[in-house]
């Protein structure tokens, strides 16, 4: 087998990687001092983000763009090396309007969304003009079965409204942000538990919502893409505003979430191949009872297994992407699952043995680790827990084998 990658990927990822060197990792350090202090977005961004699309490196995610939307029309298997090169720190793939959740509502809003809704709404966030949140979990029920979902949507003549609370919807506070998302029950009595919920478009100023407040994950505010707790009183939006067709949520919500799961994904490889560089360049500064860290053979072992499992979860990531590209999500559904539980937790413990070794330096943010880890320890739970996802492995793997 060949594990190239076609030369006009290799040419992208080469100056992709040449403009992360210049101009995104000498920011990385006011980046975070600027969420730290509360400036957001830091006052670079416009101008990376203004720059990148001028270099033809803008929207390398979305590989159904058409000739007249800005961007680069890659594959999901030949996007995977270039999400990796922006996911080396965790607020990169921004400056290219390739970040979560944006990717995946643009992808969602390509795939469902009316004429009228895509001009609105995709168009800007296509150009970067704005961005967008993601609300469908709750923080009363158990939101790993969405089935569970109370937020009730309720038709009066021409407009929806709404009432419930919601949390982890990812980019609201962002002050850019000005459309959400929303996943909501419709038909709370319809027999069929998976065509009781619908998506509706609510634009972030309507009255009656509510952002409560920002939610820290292991105390870091922005990490990895700022989520937030929303409430939503009595908010009226027009009939139109719905996705598709009413009960129509979850068939909506796994055209969003196939793509979304890998490119975390193919993120975290980015960010644990940082880790694993810092680890060895660590390793190689310090001594400790008189000889290199990197002479000890516990660091050698641990830098060793590290770089098997990252690139386990390379091929895995690869081989989801190219089946997502040739036979679609739905029969790729197992290789997707198995990439978003493997990737997270091989990128947890990469980062727990570089915190390690960076002894008391590593669980301060100084080198950025304990962001990098809260970043794929969240990944573990979102867009579905691991549990669910070896649930559902386990049960296509059973089928096989059932006469």
């Amino acid at each position: 087998m060949n594990f190239d990658y076609p030369a006009p990927v290799q040419a992208l990822r080469a100056r992709l990687e040449a403009f992360m060197a210049r101009y995104v990792l000498p920011y990385n350090a006011a980046w975070h001092q600027s969420v730290a202090q509360g400036r957001f977005p830091p006052p670079f961004m416009a101008d990376l983000k203004a720059l990148a699309k001028s270099e033809g490196l803008w929207n390398l995610f979305l590989p159904t763009l058409r000739e007249d939307e800005p961007g680069t029309r890659l594959s999901n298997l030949d996007y995977a090396p270039l999400a990796e090169v922006m996911g080396r720190l965790p607020w990169a793939s921004e400056v290219f309007n390739c970040s979560a959740p944006d990717t995946g509502n643009m992808e969602l809003l390509h795939l469902f969304a009316s004429p009228s809704q895509n001009q609105q709404w995709l168009q800007p966030l296509l150009e970067g003009e704005i961005r967008s949140a993601f609300a469908m979990s709750e923080p009363d029920v158990a939101s790993s079965d969405p089935t569970n979902l109370q937020t009730r949507v309720v038709q009066q003549g021409d407009a929806w409204v709404i009432n419930g609370r919601k949390w982890f919807t990812t980019g609201a506070t962002d002050p850019r942000c000005k459309i959400l998302i929303f996943m909501g029950k419709t038909d709370p009595d319809n027999p069929d538990r998976y065509k009781q919920q619908s998506m509706i478009l609510v634009p972030l100023n309507t009255p009656g919502v509510k952002v409560v407040r920002p939610l820290p994950v292991f105390g870091f505010v922005g990490v990895p893409d700022r989520a937030a707790e929303v409430t939503f009183t009595d908010v009226r939006v027009p009939v139109s505003n719905m996705l598709l067709g009413e009960g129509r949520g979850f068939e909506i919500a796994q055209g969003r979430l196939g793509p979304g799961r890998i490119h975390h994904c193919m993120r975290l490889i980015g960010l644990a191949e940082r880790v694993l560089e810092a680890m060895c360049k660590r390793a190689d500064d310090r001594v400790a009872f008189g000889r290199q860290l990197s002479q000890q053979t516990v660091t050698q072992e641990r830098i060793g297994q590290s770089r098997i499992l990252i690139d386990q979860s390379r091929l895995l990531t690869l081989r989801a992407a190219y089946m997502m590209d040739t036979v679609g999500n739905k029969v790729a559904k197992a290789e997707i699952a198995m990439i978003k539980v493997a990737a997270p937790n091989m990128a947890c413990q990469v980062i727990d043995w570089a915190i390690q070794l960076f002894g008391g330096a590593g669980v301060t943010n100084d080198f950025g680790l304990a962001s990098a880890y809260a970043t794929a320890r969240l990944l573990r739970i979102a867009d579905g827990p691991d549990e669910v996802h070896r649930n559902q492995i386990a049960k296509l793997e059973m089928a096989k084998h059932r006469h």
